[in-house]
């Protein structure tokens, strides 16, 4: 049986700046701002940003339901 422990994830909102398309992805680059990365490196399908890709993203980190 396994046991589960509550976690307390710090709600966090990260920015990404645009960095380049590929064919069918838009990948962006999170802005550090003196911190180390926490995703890093983020690809979007192109298909999901509508005909012009936005040049920054906002990105919501927060524990889900389980």
């Amino acid at each position: 049986m396994a046991t589960f422990v509550e976690a307390n994830v710090e709600t966090q909102t990260l920015a990404f700046n645009l960095d380049k398309e590929t064919k069918n992805t838009v990948r962006y680059e999170e802005a550090l701002n003196g911190k180390p990365p926490v995703v890093g490196t983020l690809y979007i399908q192109k298909w999901a940003l509508g005909k012009t890709p936005p040049k920054s993203l906002k990105v919501t980190i927060q524990e889900g339901e389980p």
